[in-house]
């Protein structure tokens, strides 16, 4: 990968970075509400549950976006960190924060999905 690509890269992620900072810094949305209305405090909890999955899903991200530019810092952006294999261009052109290569990213998703997350635990203790 070349110095400009790389620069392009980094560039992206550290826009990221900041927007998913800003994100995960606003909480309001997990506040807990109080109300007479038993079907009110339904719909609060419901909110509040999205608003929680919203948070986790925006933090994972946020380490994905970090991860990725100790990489590019470090010098093993592009590269799988399970099989060491380059991670194809396109991969990265559309996430940059990539850090398996597709056939490691389908493996972990495949473990998670029948739940052995043996695999996707290497994987992310990796990182």
């Amino acid at each position: 990968m070349t110095k400009t690509e790389l620069n392009k890269f980094k560039k992206i992620l550290e826009t990221r970075l900041e927007e998913l900072e800003r994100i995960v810094r606003n909480r309001d949305a997990i506040t807990i509400e109080k109300s007479a209305d038993a079907l009110d405090e339904v719909q609060h909890a419901a909110e509040r549950e999205l608003a929680i999955r919203n948070l986790d899903r925006e933090s994972n991200m946020l380490r994905n976006v970090r991860s990725a530019l100790r990489r590019i810092e470090d010098g093993s952006f592009g590269t799988c960190l399970h099989c060491e294999e380059e991670i194809s261009p396109k991969r990265i052109a559309a996430v940059p924060w990539a850090a398996y290569c597709i056939q490691c990213q389908e493996q972990a998703d495949r473990n998670i999905a029948e739940g052995n997350e043996m695999l996707d635990d290497m994987l992310v203790n990796a990182a």
